[in-house]
């Protein structure tokens, strides 16, 4: 039987959870740089994002964050524009929920964008819901 000679298994790729909980610098854009929403997941480390200044791009998840942070439907990021493509862009950062409400805060995302804030759109369904209810009368619940 041969021996191994690799340097681990998949638990090894994985690494170590480093403590990206805690408190990190927010990061503003720069020259050449724009913030955007994803609007879905391509698959092949690329996703489809609008961003802030209203055009749709296509967008490529940077190497050093492929695998590590995990990119979904909704996310604000930071992309870098290109110079010689204007429809394509580069991954360069993603925001964490709470440090995106401090940038709406700040004034730097429009007051229009819709943030990952839990599950939205239910309060208006439960609205609804109550009307669903069909309400008895005494003398129907006698019948019943």
């Amino acid at each position: 039987m041969p021996k191994n000679k690799g340097k681990g298994g998949k638990n090894r790729k994985r690494g170590k959870n480093e403590a990206d909980d805690e408190k990190r610098e927010l990061v503003f854009k720069e020259d050449g740089q724009e913030y955007a929403q994803v609007l879905r997941m391509l698959g092949n480390g690329r996703c489809e994002a609008m961003c802030i200044d209203g055009s749709k791009r296509l967008c490529h998840i940077r190497g050093k964050m492929h695998k590590k942070v995990w990119i979904a439907a909704g996310d604000i990021i930071l992309v870098g524009l290109r110079e010689y493509q204007d429809d394509k862009a580069d991954v360069i950062f993603k925001y964490m929920p709470d440090e995106a409400r401090l940038l709406k805060a700040y004034g730097e995302l429009p007051e229009n964008i819709r943030l990952n804030e839990g599950i939205g759109g239910l309060d208006e369904e439960d609205e609804g819901a109550a009307d669903d209810y069909i309400e008895f009368e005494d003398e129907d619940i006698d019948k019943i």
